[in-house]
């Protein structure tokens, strides 16, 4: 199978080499070669993977639907939910295979959170905690991450990614939410968050809450807490998970620290996903559908959030 990765950065230095290891048959082109990019559009390539910054993903995704081709985009999905709305309107219309880069699903951590939340180890899941300070925008150069016309910010960055794994886990979407949001330390002139703090109140009841940032002096590994009506889970640093339940010795897993080359091993597990539903023409998720409930459940956030 063909694939035209659109992406010079992420794109080009993690989809590409994940494609590649599946076996694909990749073609890489920047976005800002606008001829390049409409060769590959207009190309028999299987699937178009859009890793352009998210003020070029309605014009890629909407050029490879009208192509016919099947479409995977990276988050945030667009610059809002108007634009989110409008890709997945196009791609249903056109019957094509859609879906959305929330990768972090298929981290083996995290992937385990949720089969211990579905097999009832702590009882009913009623609130999800998660914090993580990193510091890679602090001193960073000015780029399109720190304009908020742009789609950037760290809400879309990885906010994306909390607000669709808090979804997934629990099963309901977000009914309400609000917090604050912050500029700790990005380039002068940004315009986007570099961090926030939030709560979320599900559908069905549950509840969550957020506090990240990317531009801390010093960053600090992540810390999630699951509490259940029988027994938490805890998982640092992505690698140490621990069920604890009343009257009962803690039960620890163990996890391989995710590595630092690319790409990462969750993005290759996604993309096989997505390399069967190629082969087979079925329709999965993540999808363009998250992408909708993500975008919508953010630009929700970014309305009502306090902005220090």
């Amino acid at each position: 199978m063909k694939v035209a990765v659109i992406g010079a950065g992420f794109g080009k230095h993690a989809a590409a080499p994940a494609y590649a290891g599946l076996g694909f048959d990749v073609e890489v082109v920047s976005p800002r070669d606008e001829d390049a990019v409409k060769a590959a559009l207009a190309s028999d390539a299987d699937l178009i993977s859009v890793h352009s910054p998210p003020f070029l993903h309605l014009e890629h995704v909407s050029g490879a639907i009208e192509h016919g081709h099947a479409v995977l985009c990276d988050k945030p999905f667009g610059r809002n939910a108007d634009e989110a709305a409008l890709m997945r309107d196009r791609a249903r219309e056109a019957g094509v295979l859609h879906f959305l880069n929330f990768e972090f699903r298929f981290n083996e951590s995290w992937s385990r959170l949720k089969e211990l939340a579905d097999g009832g180890a702590i009882g009913i899941p009623r609130h999800l905690h998660w914090t993580f300070f990193g510091s890679g925008l602090r001193g960073r150069k000015f780029g399109w991450i720190n304009d908020r016309e742009q789609g950037g910010g760290w809400i879309g960055a990885y906010g994306s990614h909390l607000i669709d794994f808090t979804r997934w886990l629990f099963g309901s979407e977000i009914a309400d939410c609000g917090g604050i949001t912050r500029i700790d330390g990005s380039a002068e002139g940004s315009t986007a968050e570099d961090a926030y703090s939030a709560w979320f109140a599900m559908t069905n009841g549950c509840t969550a809450t957020h506090d990240t940032g990317f531009a801390a002096a010093v960053p600090s590994a992540p810390s999630v807490t699951l509490i259940g009506s029988d027994g938490t889970v805890e998982l640092t640093s992505d690698t140490t998970l621990v069920v604890r339940r009343p009257g009962e010795d803690p039960q620890t897993a163990e996890f391989a620290p995710p590595p630092r080359r690319s790409p990462p091993p969750a993005l290759t597990t996604f993309f096989g996903h997505v390399a069967e539903a190629l082969r087979t023409g079925t329709q999965i998720s993540p999808s363009f559908d998250d992408g909708v409930a993500v975008a919508r459940a953010m630009d929700q956030l970014r309305a009502k959030a306090v902005r220090l």
